[in-house]
């Protein structure tokens, strides 16, 4: 008998076992659906010519020499490629610059400290889409709020038709970007923060140490786990640059492609109809699993080498 319910209970735990691998199933199934499966259709189109939306030929790896060797495709290639590299410098610089600075602060505990953090992160709130929209009616040369306000100022050499401009009009859209991340960023950085053992904080101010001094000596090494976060997925972020620069300046990177990215210039390949070239597809296609393997390949070797730095210090 009791050899009996011994049994019975082995298999009821065998049966609890296989129904806990169920679960993830329905979210495996729509990883697939959604990430895996576009991943490899986008390789498989990679190596074919395309007239349409219909697979012709195999062609092997000429729709990747084409977007690297073959005009207008290489030239709007690197153009877009810078783009996306100045994107990265000066998100990194201006929005986590700032974000660490204000989550030091915030950090210091001073007085609103709760309702800064809710004022910088509520642009987050915010979709992406509507952020555009909002800013290209406050950027507006003729009406904008930007321009009236330099007008009041009594700043009307200042005034510029921001969007309109290709000296400007990138830095313009990475300025709004960093706008809206950096509520982001500085919870990240603030949970560094308070992630610092405080009986490690109170033995450095009991040596003397304080303000700048506690930053550089003692917090910044042990903010490294974050700022090699941040710097990932600002990386991540400013080379699929897509969403504001579509809903600032559409497809075509005007004015005179001075807007363009490189996930702007895959969309307007696989699309939006860039030359009306029949490989348009395969080129996108192309283009896309080049920007995927760039993205892994630094992220990986980032990620290595701040490892190592990390055991280091």
């Amino acid at each position: 008998m009791i050899q009996t319910e011994t049994v019975k209970q082995k298999k009821r735990k065998k049966k609890k076992r296989w129904g806990i691998h169920l679960f993830p199933i329905p979210a495996l199934f729509i990883y697939g659906l959604f990430i895996v499966y576009p991943l490899v259709a986008a390789i498989t189109y990679s190596f074919y010519d395309w007239k349409g939306i219909q697979k012709q030929a195999f062609v092997g790896l000429e729709n990747y020499k084409n977007l690297f060797t073959l005009e207008p495709f290489s030239g709007m290639f690197w153009n877009a490629f810078g783009h996306n590299v100045l994107y990265f410098v000066v998100q990194m610089v201006v929005q986590n610059g700032l974000a660490f600075f204000l989550a030091f602060i915030i950090f210091q505990k001073i007085r609103g400290a709760e309702l800064l953090k809710m004022a910088y992160f509520l642009p987050r709130l915010l979709s992406v889409i509507v952020v555009g929209f909002l800013w290209k009616l406050i950027l507006n040369p003729n009406f904008g709020a930007l321009n009236v306000i330099l007008s009041k100022l009594g700043l009307e050499s200042w005034k510029k038709a921001w969007l309109g401009d290709p000296d400007t009009a990138l830095m313009t859209i990475i300025l709004v970007n960093c706008w809206f991340g950096l509520g982001f960023a500085i919870l990240i950085f603030l949970a560094g923060f308070q992630s610092i053992p405080k009986e490690l904080i109170e033995a450095a101010r009991l040596d003397g140490a304080k303000g700048l001094t506690m930053l550089r000596r003692i917090m910044m090494p042990l903010m490294i786990p974050s700022i090699m976060i941040m710097t990932v997925l600002t990386f991540i972020q400013s080379f699929e640059a897509f969403e504001l620069v579509y809903a600032m300046q559409g497809s075509q990177g005007e004015p005179y492609r001075s807007t363009d990215t490189l996930a702007v210039y895959f969309y307007r390949l696989a699309f939006g109809g860039a030359t009306g070239d029949s490989t348009a597809i395969g080129l996108g296609s192309a283009l896309a699993v080049v920007l995927f393997l760039f993205i892994c390949v630094f992220t990986a070797l980032f990620l290595n080498y701040m490892k190592k730095k990390e055991v280091e210090m």
